[in-house]
């Protein structure tokens, strides 16, 4: 029973975070601004790390099944 939402939420955040990283990734090699009003740098500073924080949330509740 408890594997049903441990498997929603491992895919859920774990896509959240590749897509975010991918996002940023395209953003920051194109030279373009990754969030409007903010310094560029510290913007994809930022982004990068909330992408990889939830893309090992997703791994670690993958790892909990």
């Amino acid at each position: 029973m408890e594997s049903g939402p441990a498997i929603f939420a491992g895919g859920a955040f774990t896509l959240f975070g590749a897509a975010l990283l991918l996002w940023a990734g395209v953003r920051v090699r194109q030279g373009e601004p990754v969030a409007l009003g903010v310094e560029p740098r510290p913007a994809a500073v930022l982004t990068t790390l909330v992408g990889a924080l939830f893309l090992v949330l997703g791994i670690w509740c993958f790892g909990r099944l």
